[in-house]
């Protein structure tokens, strides 16, 4: 498919966009392919390192203790903690962690266990490391002794660095874990860990219970004054008030409640008489009373008289009847009958004035006791008045008396306690000495040293992609310049001083301009014949004959590149001239026409003719047109951009097929842009891997003319086994597989 290039518009377009490449997943995986050595040398090497570390560092081993704080404390002889229970909470579980770390606790283990001297703990570290470490501190240290202090500290430090506490889940359970280069002697040190705090709280617990106690003394002492004091005002008070307590009540009190009980009784006794007295005035109006009531008097002389008069009156009925009522013996009757019923009324006047007499005494007797309850009322507000303030000394008294038991319970607790002290906290599985090294572990060394390596390589990786201002890929040319790659020519350094069958050249220089007739089959003829399709099909969208071949600094291969494209098109029997317009270094004319007498500048001068001035090469037919004579010329442009030399343009566009011009390095010479008004393309050569990107860019940026007429970039001198790496570039495994019937191995 025809390529054309873009306009010049949207080439700076192009060139104002500094865009950054895509982050994409095919971006990494090529920035990794092309980086691909880097990645293996630093992942090698951090793999190195950590086996380096493995063989050379020191074992060590991790023992763990556990430790609960119990919430069902032992009560054996107390029952309550004099200094109070504290609820186990988180809070309260993470402060005994803190305790665990503390330095008292520390200090402790090193005293007992005498850690300061041992080596581990104030000597070097161990492993070669440690050894290194432990010999510049000495070259750099003075020879003076360390003091006991700096070796308790030093010892310190190395001793939390190898203690790890840690609180299990949102359990009560603490775990303390020790690693050292013996196993013995890290559960040694955790067992020594847990023993020393647990040693550490009874002790914290005996000296506050003693503290306490030594209080409890004072304040008891106190206390047994003031509840004396407050006990005898109370007594004092009582005598001068005339207050005496009878069986835990007041006097006056039991006398009020006596007189008011008597006062009751007589008060009812008093009703009772009235009622008998009543009852027996309603007999009196009766004749002859009924056996009711004479039941109720449980009179025996009543009922008698009561008894006769019934019988008689019963035979006085009789006989009356049957007699008359005017018969002797009815009348006799009936007078013993009023006989016996005076008898009765007399009974019943004794008896109504036997009960007169009890109703007048319980009257009496009330009367009696209520001036009494009067007085002892009088007497009860007198002693009630004094009672408020008896009572506030009372309630003074049993304070201090209450206080003083409670203090001196509280003391017998902690006399127990001192005796017995207990802990919350207690070991439930001691610290055994470990069978497997816990650090380094190998595993985990070796996946961490290649993943530091994968990361540490990625970003180095990332840096020379960033820092790699070059151009390497055909992408890179049409993303950067916005111009078609149109050729990537391999290396031919080495190929220039050894010949194809593997003969010796005897001038490495004549070798690479006419590599491509020596070497019509290699990759780079190959490159040059697509870059020679690339005039042809441009030929349809405008003529294409004079071809500039240029580049942006010296060295860059374009005289290489316009020899053999001439010698290509040439041998493929064009008519083609290659004109040296490099006035300021003619080296293509010192390659080919060292001998030469007259050229370009004597022909543009009319000092010579163009005959007399070109050279035909025998095998292929090429017309060279040296530069001539340049050595005195100060303004080179002048002449390039000189009516003689568009005439001489013109004169040879008329004479031959194809003319390529071997034009002068873009950035120390202006050279090339006076020529654009007589040159169909041009042809930019840009050296692969070595020429900044930034420095094309602002040649080409700079010379719009040269940009508008711009055939392609052909990137040259490129290393075709570093090019695999920054693309599909496979040209050399199918061209040596297509020509290899031919014998021909490049």
């Amino acid at each position: 498919m025809l390529q054309v290039n873009k306009p010049t518009s949207e080439i700076n377009r192009d060139f104002a966009e500094d865009s950054s490449p895509s982050q994409t997943l095919t971006s990494y995986l090529d920035i990794v392919r092309r980086q691909f050595p880097t990645i293996i040398a630093i992942v090698s090497a951090c793999v190195i390192l950590a086996l380096l570390y493995l063989f050379t560092a020191a074992p060590l081993f991790t023992s763990s203790a556990s430790m609960v704080i119990d919430t069902r404390k032992v009560q054996l002889f107390q029952q309550q903690s004099i200094l109070g229970d504290v609820a186990v909470d988180s809070a309260t579980v993470e402060t005994q962690v803190e305790i665990l770390k503390s330095e008292n606790i520390s200090l402790a283990v090193i005293r007992d266990l005498h850690l300061t001297e041992d080596p581990e703990f104030t000597g070097s570290g161990g492993g070669l490391l440690g050894s290194i470490v432990s010999a510049a501190s000495g070259v750099f240290s003075n020879s003076r002794a360390p003091s006991e202090f700096e070796l308790t500290r030093k010892a310190l430090e190395r001793f939390e660095k190898n203690r790890t506490i840690k609180r299990l889940g949102l359990t009560y359970v603490m775990e303390i874990g020790f690693t050292s280069r013996d196993p013995q002697k890290a559960a040694r040190i955790a067992n020594a860990i847990a023993d020393s705090y647990i040693v550490d709280q009874l002790e914290a617990k005996y000296q506050a219970t003693r503290r306490a106690s030594v209080w409890l003394q004072d304040r008891i002492k106190e206390l047994r004054t003031q509840a004396s004091a407050a006990q005898k005002a109370v007594v004092d008070f009582k005598i001068a008030n005339n207050i005496v307590d009878s069986g835990g009540r007041l006097m006056n009190e039991q006398q009020l409640a006596e007189v008011n009980s008597q006062l009751i009784i007589t008060h009812a006794a008093t009703a009772e008489a009235k009622a008998r007295l009543d009852r027996m005035n309603d007999m009196l109006k009766q004749d002859i009373p009924d056996a009711n009531v004479t039941d109720a008097l449980k009179n025996d002389t009543i009922v008698k008289l009561r008894g006769q008069y019934v019988d008689m009156a019963s035979k006085e009925s009789i006989w009356s009847a049957k007699y008359g009522r005017d018969h002797l013996a009815a009348v006799n009757l009936r007078t013993q009958m009023a006989e016996i019923k005076k008898n009765i009324q007399d009974e019943l006047k004794r008896i109504q004035e036997s009960y007169k007499s009890d109703y007048d005494i319980a009257m009496t007797r009330e009367e009696s006791i209520k001036t009494s309850l009067a007085n002892v009322v009088s007497e009860s507000q007198l002693t009630n008045q004094a009672q408020v303030q008896l009572r506030e000394l009372d309630s003074s008294a049993q304070s201090y008396q209450a206080m003083y038991d409670n203090f001196l319970q509280r003391y017998m607790e902690s006399v127990q306690q001192q005796s017995f002290p207990i802990t919350e906290a207690r070991v439930i599985s001691a610290a055994t000495t470990p069978l497997v090294k816990s650090a380094p572990k190998s595993l985990i060394v070796l996946a961490a040293a290649m993943l530091g390596g994968l990361m540490l390589s990625f970003g180095a990786a990332m840096a020379r992609e960033l820092t790699d201002k070059v151009f390497r890929t055909t992408g890179q040319v049409e993303e950067q310049l916005g111009a078609n790659c149109v050729a990537i020519l391999p290396s031919l350094d080495a190929a220039a001083s050894v010949g194809g069958l593997g003969r010796r050249k005897q001038n490495p220089q004549q070798d690479l301009l006419r590599y491509v007739v020596d070497h019509p089959l290699s990759r780079f003829s190959e490159a040059v014949r697509s870059l020679k399709v690339a005039v042809d099909l441009n030929s349809i969208v405008r003529e294409n004959r004079v071809l500039a071949v240029t580049s942006t600094l010296p060295n860059e291969g374009k005289s290489t590149l316009s020899t053999n494209l001439a010698q290509l098109i040439a041998h493929s029997g064009a008519r083609v001239i290659l004109v040296d317009a490099d006035l300021r270094n003619p080296s293509l004319s010192r390659a080919l026409r060292p001998d030469a007498k007259a050229g370009l500048v004597d022909v543009v001068a009319q000092k010579a003719q163009l005959d007399d001035a070109i050279t035909l090469d025998p095998q292929t037919g090429l017309a060279v047109l040296p530069a001539g004579s340049t050595s005195k010329l100060l303004h080179t442009n002048e002449i390039l951009a000189s009516k003689p030399m568009r005439d001489l343009v013109a004169l040879l566009r008329s004479k031959y097929d194809y003319i390529v011009l071997d034009m002068p390095p873009m950035a120390p010479v202006v050279d090339v842009r006076v020529t654009s008004p007589f040159v169909d393309s041009y042809v930019f050569v840009v050296e692969w891997g070595k020429t900044k990107i930034d420095v094309v860019r602002h040649n080409l940026r700079n010379a719009p003319e040269i940009q508008d007429k711009l055939l392609g970039v052909v990137l040259n001198k490129a290393d075709t086994k570093l090019l695999a790496r920054y693309e599909s570039y496979h040209g050399r495994y199918y061209y040596q597989k297509y020509y290899a019937r031919y014998g021909y191995v490049e």
